[in-house]
């Protein structure tokens, strides 16, 4: 039997599933709950053949609304620390984790709410979602990895503007912006989210996780380390026979022509250079 959980709906599909941020009257905000839930979820959609996930929140207004202003009033210096950190490791976890994440984003996702999306791989915007990071405007910063995600995907400049005005952008502003993949009607939000993950996933799983690891590479590491990270993550390509059968059969098929001389029946299979 599917686990329960008490803030996330899973709708488990052969290789897509959709999980909803759920908590009606709170704005689906992310609380200590909400934190160590979302790690749960992840396991256990891992633990599946699922390739993909869509986050979405729960009704029409939000995606996600921040992080729980309620129980963040109520902390200390050390304790607000301490929840800065939980949700940064959690973002961390979703950024590691080797599912195709995707944010479908249907309505206000402000604060801890982008910070979210961000530690998705992908993300989709109703035209009438607002986005941006406004914690600026009630005296804090963004605590959930923001001022450290937002400079990466857009540069400094702009997340420079987004975090000291704290304005939200509105769905097809947010795309001009490069804050967003894609911009839909909201009655198309979700079949557009599906047809962005059904055109990444006709690759090969190994090849998005390898690829995925190369990308975090280039969002946390040197130049140089990144391209260590990348040749690397090439070479496990290699572990894998889809490469070398793609272009054997090409080869044999005719589609794919080369003067090279190949070793004695490695077109049928043989061995070619050593690994």
């Amino acid at each position: 039997m599917a686990r329960k959980y008490k803030h996330f709906i899973i709708d488990s599909g052969p290789e897509i599933s959709r999980v909803t941020i759920s908590r009606p009257g709170d704005r689906n905000s992310i609380n200590s709950e909400v934190i160590a839930e979302l790690g749960l979820v992840l396991s256990g959609l891992e633990a599946t053949d699922c390739r993909a996930v869509i986050f979405t929140g729960g009704g029409d207004e939000y995606f996600i609304g921040g992080a729980d202003g309620i129980e963040m009033m109520q902390c200390t210096p050390d304790q607000a620390r301490d929840f800065s950190q939980r949700i940064q490791a959690v973002f961390d976890r979703m950024e590691h984790s080797p599912l195709i994440l995707l944010a479908a984003i249907n309505g206000l996702c402000f604060g801890g709410g982008f910070e979210f999306a961000m530690s998705c791989d992908l993300r989709v915007a109703s035209e009438t979602a607002r986005i941006g990071l406004p914690e600026t405007k009630v005296g804090i910063i963004p605590g959930g990895g923001g001022t450290q995600r937002l400079p990466r995907l857009v540069g400094m400049g702009l997340a420079s503007e987004m975090i000291l005005t704290g304005r939200l952008y509105k769905g097809q502003e947010a795309l001009s912006l490069g804050l967003v993949n894609r911009c839909a009607p909201q009655d198309k939000l979700l079949a557009s989210a599906e047809d962005l993950l059904a055109q990444a996933l006709r690759q090969p799983r190994h090849a998005l996780a390898h690829a995925k690891a190369a990308l975090r590479a280039a969002r946390h590491e040197t130049h140089a380390q990144g391209q260590k990270a990348e040749s690397e993550q090439f070479s496990q390509c290699f572990k894998h026979d889809y490469f070398i059968e793609l272009m054997r059969s090409q080869l044999r098929a005719g589609t794919l022509v080369s003067t090279a001389q190949l070793p004695a029946g490695f077109l049928d299979g043989g061995p070619g250079k050593e690994k």
